[in-house]
């Protein structure tokens, strides 16, 4: 066994320099030891205590403000954390480290135009370092370009696609072996795979060489969940699956049959279950002169949606009421354009709902139901956190997933189960007036954004809590540990 830095060696390690700070209690290297002591140990307050005391002495040091920053955004704090990092890139401004870790947040937000300005200065001070080129190729892609995120991936995994995370467990972990796809699309696995009882080893599948054996694991997650962004990486990860006797979560070969498109066109039919009509279509000819004749022909009528494939959170994506809105569609990033019949979500009194299941090892649990004024509905734009009443739907929802869905709706969800046919995954729906199930869009990729501290959302913590005792039975039961 290689050794790893358990959570018994942090102990001792803490221990260790808790007397030597009782000798020394000015220093400040052992000041900050500590504090990342406290911080791998996930020992939030105490952390924090000494990040403070650290900054009281030192204002500007670049070790306390951009540790600081890293676990106050582990705990959810964006905006401290943009604080922590932009203070680390004034004082700093040539550690690559600061503007990275600052761009990364900053494209987590939807920030990419100044994200990548710190990409490329990270880069003019590092020409190779690794986590500006993925950060850039992450940005890039966002803003439409490619040729150019290709150009970056290729030098951030091409000798790269490899990387063995920190295992902060005690005892022998469950070796997980992690499938990426460089193209994003990725589940978000941080809050399902704890790395105090799994030790992760990440491989991106388009840089894999296959001549280069697999490491040692106990299971394969494959995170890889778009498929119509990642169908490069599936087809990889199909063949990396092949070479393994381990048990497969999500098997690339299932995932690859959830695009857009093909997921409509498998669900269309089954009873109780309304999916859109859609179309992917040359942009050039729909944004110019003919293209609402295009669209008519493919039996589109006004109003539906737009988007452009391969973006998500409602970026590149809008409601054409008329010929004249297409052509704001021009401006989206791609050559195709994706068309999608508009499915009436409204309620009794006008609001749009939008209701979220999580499909964990076959089995559906309720997550969130929210409701807005808008057509473009999602759980952190909706209107939920003002509206006590909205509160009250979606709790009911969470409470009794059978009866605000009904008989007719259940059933319907459970044919969807059946012909997704993965592991970890969700639906995102709406019931119509008859019971029916409205399909919006059904993949591995729905996130589950933590909840926040605030009281308001106590209603939601059982469910949370339900889902991840799921994925943590799931993997459990299926891991097979190889033989001696």
């Amino acid at each position: 066994m290689t050794d790893r830095p358990t959570a018994t060696s942090r102990r001792l390690r803490l221990a260790e320099v808790e007397r030597a700070l009782a000798q020394d209690p000015e220093s400040a290297d052992l000041l900050f030891a500590r504090a990342g002591l406290f911080r791998e140990d996930d020992r939030f307050e105490e952390a924090k205590r000494d990040y403070f005391e650290l900054l009281r002495r030192t204002p500007t040091d670049f070790g306390a403000l951009n540790d600081f920053g890293t676990l106050v955004l582990d705990a959810g704090y964006k905006s401290a954390a943009r604080s922590l990092f932009g203070a680390a890139v004034q004082h700093h401004p040539d550690n690559p480290r600061g503007r990275i870790n600052l761009a990364n947040l900053l494209l987590a937000v939807g920030e990419f135009d100044e994200a990548r300005s710190h990409f490329e200065a990270a880069l003019r001070v590092d020409p190779d370092h690794v986590h500006a080129h993925r950060g850039l190729g992450n940005v890039l892609a966002e803003l439409g370009d490619a040729v150019g995120a290709r150009k970056h991936r290729d030098k951030a995994f091409a000798n790269n696609f490899l990387t063995a995370l920190p295992y902060r467990g005690d005892g022998d972990p469950v070796s997980v072996l992690l499938l990426v796809s460089a193209a994003g699309g990725n589940i978000p696995v941080r809050s399902i795979l704890d790395n105090r009882q799994f030790q992760i080893t990440s491989l991106v599948a388009e840089y894999a060489d296959p001549a280069v054996a697999l490491p040692p694991h106990d299971l394969v997650f494959n995170s890889i969940g778009d498929a119509d962004l990642c169908r490069e990486g599936l087809e990889v990860a199909e063949a990396i699956v092949g070479r393994t006797d381990r048990p497969v979560i999500n098997h690339p070969r299932a995932v690859l049959k959830t695009g857009r498109s093909a997921n409509a066109e498998r669900l269309r039919g089954l009873p109780n279950v309304v999916v859109p009509r859609m179309a992917t279509l040359p942009k050039r000819s729909l944004t110019g002169p003919d293209g609402a004749a295009i669209a008519a022909e493919r039996g589109f009528a006004f109003p539906f949606l737009v988007r452009a494939p391969g973006f998500h959170t409602g970026r590149h994506f809008i409601r054409v009421e008329n010929p004249a809105a297409l052509a704001a569609a021009a401006e989206f990033p791609g050559d195709d354009l994706c068309l999608i019949e508009e499915l009436d979500a409204r309620d009794g009194d006008g609001f749009f709902r939008k209701l979220r299941v999580m499909i964990i090892d076959r089995k559906i649990y309720p997550l969130h139901l929210a409701i807005s004024r808008r057509w473009k509905v999602h759980y952190f734009r909706a209107d939920m956190a003002a509206s006590a009443d909205n509160r009250a739907h979606d709790a009911a929802f969470l409470s009794d997933m059978a009866g605000v869905v009904g008989a007719r709706g259940m059933a319907a969800l459970e044919r969807i189960n059946t012909a997704l046919d993965l592991d970890y995954c969700g639906v995102d729906f709406a019931v119509s007036r008859d019971g029916d199930i409205l399909v919006f869009e059904a993949n591995a990729t729905m996130v589950m954004v933590p909840l926040s501290d605030d009281p308001k959302w106590d209603y939601r913590r059982p469910a949370f809590d339900n889902v991840f005792a799921g994925v943590r039975r799931m993997l459990t039961n299926r891991v097979q540990k190889p033989p001696c």
